[in-house]
Parts: C-alpha cells; structure tokens; sequence
C-alpha cells in the first residue's frame, strides 16, 4: 500500500473520524477527512449514481467527486478509502458503485481502499499494523465518550461555546497522544475529560426535552446526511442524544455468534468474534462505570441491555442494514425515559423502512407515551419540511411535558 499518496476518506462523524485520521497520520498515511457540504454534492451524486440507489451512496460518492473535482488533489496521488462490514448493503457495496463513478467521470487513474475484515477486497484492502488497529479502536471508545458528553454539556452550558472548546481541546490533545503510552491510559484519560467537561458552568436548574437520534448509520451521524440535525435541535432548545458507535460495531461482530446460533455455522471465526466480543463489551462497561461516577452526566447503555430489547419484536436474524439494532435502539431509548425519537430514514433504503418505520406502530401500540417522528431524507426533500415534521414533535413532547 503506498503510503506517499493522499487518501480522502467521507466525513460521517466529526469526532471519531477526526480520531480515526489521527491514528492512520500516525501509521505514516496521509490523511484528509472531508468537510465539504454544500449543494454541490448531491449534485454531483445525482450525476455519477443511478438514482434509484439510496441517498446516503449518493452523497459519499458525491463528495468523492466533487473533492476530485475541486483540482486541489493530484489526481495521480490519491487514493479513496471506504470501510465494508460485509453485510448485504451500503458499507459493503459503495466500493462498486465508487468505482462506476470514477470511470464515468474519467478519474480511471484513481485508486480505491477498502477497510474491511472480511477479505472483501483483498487487491485493494487497507492495512495498518497491529498497535494501528487497537489505536483504531482506542479512538472509537474515546470518540463515544466524547460524543455523549458534549451533547449533554452544550445543551446546558452558560456561556455559549464553552462545550466546544473543552471538545476541541480534548480531540487535538487525544490525537497528539496516538502512538504514546499515555494514549492507552483509557481509564485516566476518561476520568480527566470527564471532569473538564463537569467544569463548564451550566444551567443546571433547566430541564430540557431529551431527543434520540435513530436510523440508518450515515443519516444518523452526518451532518451532510441528515441537514446538521443534532444543531437543529440543540437550536431548538433540546438535547440530542445519539447512541455511539461502538454499538455498530458490535452489532456486526454478533452477527457471526447469530450465524451459528440459527444457521449451525461453525469454525475459527466464531470463536474469535466471541472473544472479541466479550473483549469490547469489557471495555464498554469500563467507560460506563466511569461515566456513573459523574453525577452531572447520564451514562449510555451496554451493548448486552440493547441486545435484549428485540424481544417480542424481531429476531436477531434481522440483520440487513442496521437490522435489528436499529429497533432496539428504540427501545432501549423509551426505556431511559428518552421518549423523544426521531427516525432518519434516507431514500432508498428498504431495511431501514422496515425496521424502523415498520416498527414504529409496534412500538407505540406498547409505549403509548413514545414520541417518535420519521423524517425522509432525499436529493429532492426540503429542509424546511423536515425540520417542521421535528418542530412538531417538539411541541408535542413540551405539551406532554406541561401536562405531567
């Protein structure tokens, strides 16, 4: 893999990638996150992909275009990296249609990388060395604790801007230390953040309407995908609560251990996902247990409490997309008493209108007091109907709340 060529990877989430490309800088690749987001993008996604295919395919490819497209890369020198779960749609089939797209608009010169555990692409696939793939995983542990302490900071703070200082601070500190021991002093360095962020002055009489972020991965995280939706709502006047990322990830490694439990499928691979399993699993409740220590703050749930709330649902054999996990999620939020949910469902996808527009009535008919709004999201859709649909399901949840 030649590390002297610039590689271009999609932006999804604005701290974990930031921390992703901080551990690959330090593998020696050289790396860019791209930020872009303007109209310009699904423009150009519209142009290179059938438009038929789902929206959020639409503007990753898009953004790849439109950075190749930008003349401020050589051309020659680059190279693209997509990640694949090896599940049967988006984070899997991207890398072919990125491909068609480059050849449609002559960039035939282009390299794609893929970063996959599957040996799905192996002319092509992603490597680092055996510290880069804990650091990776390092920097998604830190990225969720970041990501939920934030969001439950700068909906409270006093002095506007407070939040984001002490993150940035925190992300430039965290990706200086990648490759240092210091990095891997998880519990030390959750603890420090942790009260840095409990510094900020806030607004702690104030009690504000707790909104969940659902749906398919890229809508759910991006501010590309989703028009800045968690800005949305903090603007007005809520608290965005995402579930984090190491989620997903376990969510795709349990496949395997589902694979055996309902196919009979065996050998090697099972039992080292089950032990991997067991091992992330570990170092979630690690930063839970830190979490709960901080009274300020509302810890998120383990992975082994989400992973029960499909029963009486759907099997866990429900695995396309974001499968299963996406109605659990929305269980596991009522049950936090976070009844407030919005569901991002992009074009095109057919597994997420089941498992969770699907599901909605479902849910509902058991939690009466659920508040949960979908909102589409695709090339044509207008901002402005989307952020109505959520202003009324903000309404709605004050209303309920005045009346309790």
């Amino acid at each position: 893999m030649n590390k002297n060529c610039k590689v271009l990877i999609p932006m999804m989430m604005d701290i974990h990638f930031d921390l992703i490309a901080g551990v690959l800088k330090n593998e020696g690749y050289d790396v860019e996150v791209l930020k872009t987001d303007h109209r310009g993008i699904v423009e150009e996604g519209l142009k290179s992909v059938h438009n038929d295919m789902c929206y959020p395919a639409l503007l990753v490819i898009g953004q790849f275009i439109d950075a190749l497209k930008s003349g401020k890369y050589d051309t020659n020198n680059v190279a693209l990296l997509l990640t694949q779960t090896g599940g049967g749609c988006r984070a899997s089939n991207y890398i072919h249609l990125l491909r068609k797209a480059l050849e449609k608009n002559n960039f035939h010169q282009v390299k794609v990388w893929s970063l996959n555990f599957e040996g799905l692409d192996k002319k092509n696939e992603f490597s680092l060395s055996l510290s880069g793939y804990f650091n990776l995983f390092y920097s998604i542990l830190y990225g969720d604790l970041l990501m939920c302490i934030y969001h439950q900071s700068v909906a409270y703070e006093k002095n506007l801007g407070d939040s984001k200082k002490t993150l940035t601070y925190w992300k430039d500190k965290l990706i200086s230390d990648i490759g240092k021991k210091i990095f891997k002093k998880l519990k030390d360095n959750y603890k420090k953040i942790l009260e840095s962020f409990s510094a900020i002055p806030k607004n702690s009489n104030e009690k504000k309407i707790r909104v969940g972020i659902v749906g398919e991965i890229y809508m759910k995280y991006s501010p590309l995908g989703n028009n800045h939706l968690t800005d949305y709502l903090e603007k007005e006047g809520a608290e965005a609560v995402n579930t984090g990322l190491l989620d997903f990830l376990l969510f795709n490694l349990y496949d395997t251990i589902f694979d055996r439990k309902i196919y009979g499928r065996a050998g090697i691979k099972y039992f080292f996902v089950k032990y991997l399993v067991k091992y992330i699993e570990k170092k979630q409740r690690e930063m839970i247990e830190v979490i709960k220590k901080y009274k300020s703050f509302i810890a998120p749930s383990p992975f082994s409490h989400v992973i029960e709330m499909t029963k009486g649902y759907l099997g866990h054999g429900v695995k396309m997309g974001e499968g299963w996990l996406l109605t659990a999620e929305m269980l596991e939020f009522i049950r936090m008493g976070v009844k407030n949910i919005v569901c991002a469902q992009p074009f095109g996808c057919l597994p997420n209108h089941i498992i969770a527009k699907g599901m909605i009535r479902k849910i509902k008919d058991n939690h009466p007091e659920a508040n949960i709004v979908a909102v589409d999201y695709d090339p044509g859709a207008s901002s402005v109907n989307q952020e109505n649909r959520i202003r009324l399901m903000l309404e709605n949840a004050r209303m309920i709340a005045n009346e309790v």
